[in-house]
Parts: structure tokens; C-alpha cells; sequence
């Protein structure tokens, strides 16, 4: 079990380093996914803790609630997702770039 918390931490790390290091928008966005995604992992490992199996085998059962929670935080974050990358090709037909310093460097 540590081993998945270790795993998902380093996911997380990777998209969190990610996140700071990128000067990118397109960028930004796949790091915030691949946080999220390691976030929805992690509670989804969490919940199955109580069994460690199928969530129903022989009387066996493991919460369902928190399973649910997950899928709709997916949906959610398919449904930002499209709507940044729908923003950033706006961002880019008006600047001509996808470079965070490029763009706030033109309003200043």
C-alpha cells in the first residue's frame, strides 16, 4: 500500500514540477491534468483500502461513495480541460503565442 501512495506522490510531483517549470499554456494544462489525475488515483486507492478487492465479493463490500465522487470529478476535469484548451487557441489567434511571459510581457 505505501508503494501506491509513494507512486502517486511522484505523479503528482511531476505535474506539480511541471506546473512551475512551464512557460507554456498548452503545457500548464497537461500539468494540471496529470495532478488531478493523480489526486482522483489517490482517493481512489484510499477507498479501496477496506478490501482490496472487487468492491463486492462475498459480503466483502467497499464504499461506492467515493468512487462516484471520482468519476464526476473526471467528468468535471474533461469539461475544464476543453474549455482551457479552447481559451488557450483563442489566446493564441489573438497573441500569436502560447508563451506566459511573451503574453504579459504585450499588455504591460
Amino acid at each position: 500500500m505505501i508503494i501506491e501512495f509513494m507512486l502517486i506522490f511522484a505523479v503528482f510531483l511531476v505535474g506539480l514540477i511541471g506546473l512551475i517549470i512551464s512557460k507554456n499554456i498548452f503545457r500548464t494544462i497537461v500539468c494540471l491534468n496529470i495532478m488531478q489525475t493523480a489526486i482522483i488515483v489517490l482517493f481512489i486507492v484510499a477507498a479501496s483500502a477496506t478490501g482490496e478487492v472487487a468492491p463486492i465479493v462475498e459480503g466483502l463490500v467497499v464504499d461506492p461513495l467515493p468512487q462516484a465522487l471520482m468519476i464526476t470529478a473526471v467528468v468535471i476535469g474533461a469539461s475544464i480541460t476543453a474549455m482551457a484548451l479552447m481559451f488557450s487557441v483563442k489566446i493564441f489567434h489573438y497573441y500569436g503565442t502560447l508563451d506566459w511571459e511573451l503574453i504579459f510581457k504585450d499588455d504591460a
